[in-house]
């Protein structure tokens, strides 16, 4: 039984590590070209290649896998069973024929919701309460082949991007290990997604950090956390951007009530547990800023040194400050 594993992030390494202790065989792993990183742009190897040198198993990474030259050399490789996580790469037809037992994918939704390429980002951004992983059979299209497992897990209100990538590689690396028996046996009963519930999950955009003062705080709470750690929601202060890495939860706060509520984005106050700032509907606590030019800090630690006055109002793109 030759596999071959193709991932690059650290999501994929448990996945790895899971058919590396079950015991198969892991004859190649495919991952991205190694990218420059950081401020210094240091050429970075990919977590997955990290990995699989740790246990001397030869490395792939072709620029694109789509190229002839790429395809032969996967099929000189005479795969039985081809296993992705977060590769990045779309497999094209002639390497989906290849192996006996087919391609599969751990997905990090409960599909049909959320295909795409950050399918965990956007179920927080979207405030759902449940999220999972599904294991499915590679198609032509993307994240649209048939289910083979899934396995639910719950979004709680202290789960960031971050906290939800951790728990769904390690729940996708056991649920590859109850699933792979069945389906080398051939036990696999499959199931086609139902088209009318998909929801498609695009790479996030800059447009997708900048925060809407004028959207409900539970709504900019969620947005907030579904860009921890990476990309970061922003707002504008003083014309430059403030990122904006940690709010409270509002449905935990003490509600308000104003004979007339200030504009949305406009500070009302700041203090150790944070600033409070007006929203479309309700207030929302900023509780760990990062102003331009300055590391990520607690509110508590940034208004020693400077305030933020009341009346103040963040903006969006364009909007001039006080």
């Amino acid at each position: 039984m030759n596999i071959i594993f193709m991932g690059t992030p650290d999501f994929a390494v448990p996945s790895l590590q899971a058919l590396l202790e079950e015991g198969y065989n892991v004859t190649t792993v495919v991952t991205q070209p190694d990218r420059p990183k950081g401020r210094k742009r240091v050429l970075t190897p990919p977590p997955v290649k990290v990995e699989a040198e740790k246990h001397g198993i030869p490395v792939l990474q072709p620029e694109k896998l789509r190229q002839a030259d790429s395809v032969e050399i996967l099929r000189q490789l005479k795969p039985d069973l081809i296993v992705t996580a977060a590769y990045g790469q779309i497999l094209p037809k002639a390497v989906l024929d290849l192996p006996k037992h087919g391609c599969i994918n751990i997905h990090a939704s409960l599909l049909p919701k959320y295909r795409g390429g950050a399918p965990i980002h956007h179920a927080v951004l979207r405030g759902e309460a449940t999220t999972g992983v599904t294991i499915m059979y590679m198609a032509v299209g993307l994240d649209t082949g048939d289910m083979i497992s899934h396995v639910e897990l719950p979004i709680e209100d202290t789960d960031t991007t971050g906290t939800l990538f951790e728990k769904l590689s390690i729940a996708g690396s056991e649920l590859l290990k109850r699933t792979l028996p069945d389906l080398l046996a051939g036990r696999i009963q499959a199931v086609a997604q139902n088209e009318a519930d998909a929801i498609y999950s695009p790479n996030i955009r800059r447009e997708d950090e900048l925060i809407d003062w004028s959207r409900s705080a539970v709504e900019i709470w969620n947005q907030v956390r579904g860009l921890n750690p990476f990309p970061g929601a922003y707002t504008l202060w003083n014309g430059e951007v403030m990122k904006v890495w940690e709010s409270a939860n509002p449905k935990e706060a003490t509600s308000r009530s104003f004979a007339e509520a200030p504009a949305p984005g406009t500070v009302l106050g700041s203090s150790e547990h944070g600033i409070e700032v007006m929203t479309g509907e309700g207030t929302l606590w900023l509780t760990h800023i990062q102003p331009a030019g300055k590391k990520a800090m607690p509110v508590s630690e940034f208004i020693r040194g400077v305030q933020i006055a009341a009346g103040t109002t963040f903006g969006s793109v364009g909007e001039d400050q006080p």
